[in-house]
């Protein structure tokens, strides 16, 4: 069973760079055909994709969200981990890892979410 867990980084301050580390269990972020994401909803809002990194380490990023956004992993740990610099209060959502498949075209495996509030 493949299970994904995000860190919990609580109240963030505006202009302060997010953190978030994705532990996964289950398999490896290395498996050909998966790629390994960050996707969050804002309160009264919809999902919004902010980027990933596939299981050769390549990335890809939301154009919006592009310029501040860093996605990196550490495969020792099988982690990896979201960076989101100069947060404003519009970045305060329910961030979520979440694996995506290729053969299915499909994000199959979603942690369960974690709160982030930017807010002074």
């Amino acid at each position: 069973q493949v299970q994904l867990r995000e860190s919990v980084p609580g109240l963030v301050k505006p202009s302060q760079t997010l953190s978030l580390t994705c532990t996964v269990s289950g398999d490896s972020i290395t498996t050909n055909d998966y790629s390994w994401n960050w996707i969050r909803q804002p309160p009264g809002k919809g999902l919004e994709f902010i980027g990933g990194i596939t299981y050769s380490g390549g990335t890809a990023y939301s154009t919006s969200l592009k310029s501040r956004t860093s996605i990196s992993r550490d495969t020792s740990k099988n982690q990896f981990s979201l960076q989101l610099s100069t947060v404003t209060p519009e970045d305060t959502s329910v961030y979520y890892c979440v694996r995506y498949g290729w053969a299915k075209r499909s994000f199959d495996y979603w942690g369960q979410g974690t709160q982030v509030t930017v807010s002074s």
